[in-house]
């Protein structure tokens, strides 16, 4: 959980550094004081054979520390996911454990087959493929760590019967509202259910009556008996099972009742032997039914102690961003955006199709820091001085321009011998790592440049291209030179502006023996470097400018529409450097920022597409 850019002993640069330490957590002491104690290390399965697809009674656990990654199959991972990846995987690597990813898919009617193959892809591009390793239960068998909540719903239903013949459960027959109501609240504690006092006999047989289909949708369902006067609230007891007719994309119609997450989620982790379960703080309040259930369960044979603990860790909340995948939802479904993987869309598919990798996303998970207090918020700036952070080391150069103005340099042909004539120029593709090679375009007659690089009346302190003009102290200012970067210097002659008073054209002039590398490079000394690319080899894009799709800095708090930025995109119609069309995914484009290749936008329009991932700096304040 180091930072990419950590330098190691084998820098060759730095022979001298030493690998800095991993940044100290709570988490890290939880876990390092647990294999002091040997906590897990000869920790069992203790139910018997056949009770689930991978579980085998009196098995030791080989490995004494395990994590698991647990999202539900309603939606694509997003932003906030990616820290407890990062954070599961990572303290499982660390420590010689293993991370499953496990799919917590117990609510048949918002789960589907497209959202888990989405988070298959996105665990395998942060790089945790869930590879072979050793099987929780079955020693000395490897299998992939990747599980299903609906692979043990026969055991939760043995655990559920368990629960109501012990008396720690019974089947509640009032409506929704009644139940709501006879809660209670903050400051008044709930009331029984008429139905608390049944007996274990009688509840047992409503039970198997649920589960044989012979109940409608939501006539009852089974509840945790507790206390109906806990101040936390979650222990006013809780629904196990719900009765809901719906095909589940794993075990299709087999079932008609579902358990709820908080009673399922205990149990997994149990039966998968988690050591360390690490959630977000707002699933502190529900420790108390989770260790509940546990030593309920380990009261009735059903599971051996130590079962698994759960710690909590502030969440990732980033401004001008939304992880409410109800919300994200909202978006997809209403048109706002085009789709999960759109590149404003806070979602890990969105941010790797806007260029983001996931080293910047695992530096910038690092940096934001773990913690048992929430409530912060990280700046947007954050994540993309992350991506900055780790792409400038590699990221290939190029130019491009994205609000192009023809520049025509009018003695090219009596310079260099005809105006079709194109010169070749280089340049590094990295300017601080020679290893990786130059790069070769052409200049002629006309380049393209930006259209801010031109001013007829230039303000203080702009040193691009402007004509000789008279200042309005009646000084006679000369026409600036600038160099065209990797080229040659230019003298400005003058501009074309039409009817409207927009620019066009601008001309120049070529000051010989100038062209950079060569002996006279530096004869002229000049204020202004511009890029550019040449009109013969230019390649055309599109260029896609995305900024934060929320203009609030905390949204979610009002009207979700109304704090939609609208001008989270603008699109250019630009030049850009031969080599940019084959460097890979990702480049900088100079003065520009950091923009990746768009397959899938290509591909549908069919031209050359670049999404900008991140300027050269943060500008949202301006």
């Amino acid at each position: 959980m180091t930072s990419p850019n950590a330098k190691t002993g084998g820098n060759k640069e730095h022979p001298e550094a030493a690998t800095p330490a991993a940044p100290s957590n709570f988490l890290r002491h939880v876990i390092e004081h647990d294999i002091a104690e040997g906590t897990y290390a000869t920790r069992r399965w203790g139910g018997s054979p056949g009770d689930g697809p991978h579980h085998q009674a009196g098995m030791p656990d080989p490995a004494r520390i395990r994590t698991r990654f647990p999202p539900e199959p309603n939606g694509y991972l997003h932003i906030g996911h990616a820290k407890s990846i990062w954070l599961n995987f990572e303290l499982a690597k660390e420590y010689g454990g293993v991370c499953h990813l496990r799919f917590d898919d117990t609510n048949p009617e918002k789960e589907e087959q497209e959202y888990v193959d989405a988070i298959r892809e996105a665990i395998a591009w942060m790089g945790y493929e869930t590879l072979l390793a050793d099987d929780p239960v079955h020693r000395g068998t490897m299998r992939e760590h990747e599980y299903f909540a609906s692979n043990y719903f026969d055991f939760m239903y043995r655990a559920a019967e368990y629960l109501v013949t012990a008396g720690h459960a019974y089947v509640d027959e009032q409506t929704p509202e009644e139940m709501r109501a006879n809660r209670g609240d903050f400051g008044k504690p709930g009331i029984d259910s008429p139905y608390r006092s049944r007996t274990p006999e009688e509840n047992l047989a409503r039970l198997r009556q649920m589960k044989n289909g012979e109940l409608p949708d939501g006539a009852a369902v089974l509840r945790a008996k507790i206390d109906m006067a806990s101040p936390n609230i979650n222990l006013r007891d809780p629904t196990l099972y719900r009765i809901r007719r719906a095909t589940h994309h794993n075990t299709g119609d087999r079932w008609c009742i579902y358990p709820m997450y908080t009673f399922a989620h205990p149990i997994e982790d149990a039966l998968e032997q988690i050591t360390h379960s690490i959630c977000t703080l707002e699933f502190e309040d529900q420790r108390p039914f989770y260790d509940w259930l546990m030593d309920r369960l380990c009261e009735g044979g059903l599971l051996v102690a130590p079962p698994p603990h759960q710690y909590e860790f502030a969440r990732l909340n980033v401004t001008h961003v939304i992880t409410s995948k109800r919300k994200l939802r909202q978006l997809v479904e209403e048109g706002h955006v085009d789709g999960w993987d759109d590149p404003r869309m806070p979602t890990l598919a969105g941010l790797r199709r806007r260029g983001y990798t996931p080293e910047a996303l695992k530096l910038f998970c690092e940096r934001s820091g773990t913690t048992k207090t929430g409530g912060a918020w990280t700046e947007y700036a954050a994540l993309e001085a992350a991506l900055r952070d780790t792409l400038d080391p590699v990221a290939p150069r190029a130019m491009a321009v994205l609000d192009p103005v023809k520049l025509v340099i009018t003695n090219w042909g009596e310079l260099m011998g005809g105006d079709d004539v194109l010169d070749d120029c280089t340049a590094p593709v990295h300017p601080h790592h020679p290893e990786m090679g130059e790069r070769h375009f052409k200049i002629g007659r006309e380049v393209w440049i930006e259209r801010t690089d031109y001013e007829d009346v230039p303000p203080k302190g702009f040193n691009r291209l402007f004509p000789a003009y008279t200042n309005a102290s009646g000084q006679a200012i000369a026409a600036s030179k600038v160099r065209l970067k990797y080229g040659h210097i230019v003298e400005c002659v003058g501009a074309t502006r039409d009817s409207d008073g927009k620019l066009v054209e601008v001309q120049a002039k070529l000051v010989p023996d100038t062209k950079s590398g060569t002996p006279g490079a530096d004869a002229v000394k000049v204020k202004g470097n511009i890029t550019w690319v040449a009109v013969a080899d230019a390649v055309p894009a599109e260029v896609r400018l995305y900024e934060r799709l929320f203009a609030a800095a905390q949204p979610g708090s009002g009207e979700l529409l109304e704090e939609l930025n609208s001008k989270s995109l603008e699109t250019c119609a630009a030049y850009v450097e031969p080599s940019s069309t084959y460097c890979g995914t990702g480049l900088q484009f100079e003065r520009h920022g950091y923009f990746a290749v768009d397959k899938k936008a290509a591909d549908a329009c069919g031209r050359c597409v670049f999404n900008r991932t991140a300027g050269m700096r943060d500008g949202w304040a301006k």
